[in-house]
């Protein structure tokens, strides 16, 4: 078990011993419960009123962008599911998360996203909701002078902090192009105060208004062992993704993270950063090696 998950699990007990009960952890009132007059969502936006902006995104954090590759095969399998969770009940918005830092949920978010921008939906909002230690804008080259937090704080109307690459919509392209489908609303200057932000349910109005014009938004969320953040951010979201990091994560820190969420739609796990991935690699190279003698090849 990990020292950071033993430390959570000692604090975890003092709080609760010093309540006096064994439930849930108590959560402070915030000093900004009772914000008032902060603009209205606009209701009528579309996302082709977002800013133009150049995006620089690191290809080696993006398997997706490869046009062939075990990485986009791994995603694309991951699409798949998440397509089949769609039919079991209605699902659009999904909160990405992870119980400790460094596990992998921005990685996911993104390409995952990437990977619904390339099968023909050509309106993906990627939302990054980590607006302690944002991450989403580094990994696309992205501008984060104003984002989530500004547009939470009141500070900034919606249609100022979505950004769209000025790339080619796709219907099925390249990943380059998919890049094209995607809007993006980074998380704005971190702050420690986000709870505070996210706890006036301004968040909650702002799904809701553009909804009607994405058919996919994924939000890449705090990792909710470490803070709340994302068990807020959830109550906006059709379903939760969970990511863990194999060889890394203890079994213990995965019970506790899916056990947070209990008032959420858990769609599972994703197991990232497995070093051991022979099988699949075989399955990959037998589709898609060099073509053999007609006369020798199999079925």
């Amino acid at each position: 078990m990990s020292r950071i998950y033993e430390a959570l699990q000692r604090a975890d007990r003092e709080r609760k011993a010093a309540s006096g009960s064994q439930g849930d952890l108590l959560v402070e009132p915030t000093a900004f419960a009772e914000i008032a007059e902060l603009p209205s969502v606009d209701s009528e936006f579309v996302s082709e009123r977002a800013t133009q902006e150049p995006w620089h995104p690191s290809l080696s954090s993006f398997p997706t962008l490869a046009e062939r590759g075990a990485g986009v095969e791994q995603f694309r399998a991951l699409r798949s599911r998440v397509y089949q969770a769609r039919y079991e009940a209605p699902l659009k918005t999904i909160l990405v998360s992870s119980g400790l830092p460094s596990e992998g949920k921005s990685f996911v978010t993104s390409n995952l996203a990437i990977s619904l921008a390339r099968s023909g939906i050509n309106k993906i909002l990627l939302v990054d909701g980590d607006l302690r230690r944002p991450s989403l804008h580094n990994l696309l080259g992205a501008s984060n002078a104003v984002g989530l937090a500004d547009y939470l704080a009141g500070n900034a109307a919606l249609g100022t902090i979505m950004q769209r690459h000025p790339g080619t919509k796709t219907t099925g392209g390249s990943g380059a192009d998919a890049l094209g489908n995607l809007t993006f609303i980074p998380a704005g200057k971190s702050t420690d105060g986000s709870s505070e932000l996210i706890a006036n349910h301004r968040f909650n109005e702002m799904i809701e208004a553009v909804s009607p014009h994405f058919d996919w938004i994924l939000i890449d969320t705090a990792p909710v062992l470490a803070v709340t953040d994302a068990v807020e951010l959830a109550h906006a979201a059709d379903a939760v993704l969970l990511v863990v990091r194999g060889g890394s994560t203890p079994f213990e820190v995965a019970q506790r993270t899916q056990a947070t969420f209990h008032n959420s739609r858990i769609l599972g796990f994703v197991l990232n950063d497995v070093k051991e991935v022979r099988r699949n690699r075989s399955y990959y190279n037998y589709y898609y090696r060099e073509p053999q003698d007609k006369s020798k090849a199999g079925d």
